[in-house]
């Protein structure tokens, strides 16, 4: 649904023009992404919030798309696990009384030994995320603009938003990134709404998808 979504956008974002040649020949005109303009709006209507960072930003879009990147890493690794045992005692559910309240689903039922790990390992990479936007390293990309990052700041507030359709460089490009980034944020909605309307896990969809590789 979102690819038909984002197809329809991509078509709707040309527009034909009549030039006067003498064979009528019809060009291309690309129109600005709503996205651009939505980041245009945000800037003018609340400049103090802008120049911080926040709203829908280059950085914004960027970190949504390395954490899409990083899920499927994740998602893919968990689905190895799964298969090949690597996770002790995976089906077992945990103790209520050793783990309380915090364990429970609904009533008394408590999660698997698997969902446990994999939620513990979500939360510390989470919070290495978290860490990594409040103060981030020199190499590194800013989530939040901080006037005081000297370089840092300066190569952010001067990055401008990739459009509709980022320019197709190959490598270790920012261009790539972005187009990776999408692709894997629109991945993880495909793969959820899959799972939900399936009544599957993601992991199994995930298996289902790359023809039951993983277990």
């Amino acid at each position: 649904m979102i690819f038909v979504w984002l197809s329809v956008r991509f078509l709707t974002t040309f527009q034909l023009s009549n030039q006067s040649h003498s064979d009528s020949t019809l060009n291309l005109q690309f129109v600005s992404s709503d996205f651009d303009k939505a980041t245009a709006d945000w800037d003018a209507e609340y400049p103090e919030f802008s120049k911080w960072g926040w709203g829908p930003s280059v950085q914004a879009e960027k970190w949504n798309g390395r954490h899409a990147m990083f899920g499927w890493v994740f998602i893919c690794a968990t689905a190895y696990a799964k298969g090949h045992g690597l996770i002790p005692d995976a089906d077992v559910p945990l103790d209520l009384k050793e783990w309380g309240t915090l364990a429970t689903i609904s009533g008394k039922n408590t999660i698997t030994n698997e969902r446990a790990i994999i939620l513990i390992a979500n939360v510390h990479f989470f919070l290495v995320g978290v860490a990594a936007t409040i103060c981030p390293l020199p190499f590194s990309d800013p989530l939040l603009l901080d006037p005081n990052q000297g370089e840092m700041y300066e190569r952010a507030v001067n990055t401008k938003p990739y459009g509709l359709m980022p320019e197709m460089k190959t490598g270790l490009t920012e261009e790539a990134e972005m187009m990776n980034g999408r692709m894997a944020m629109m991945g993880l909605i495909t793969v959820t709404a899959t799972a939900f309307l399936e009544n599957k896990s993601i992991i199994d969809v995930v298996n289902e998808w790359v023809g039951n590789a993983y277990y």
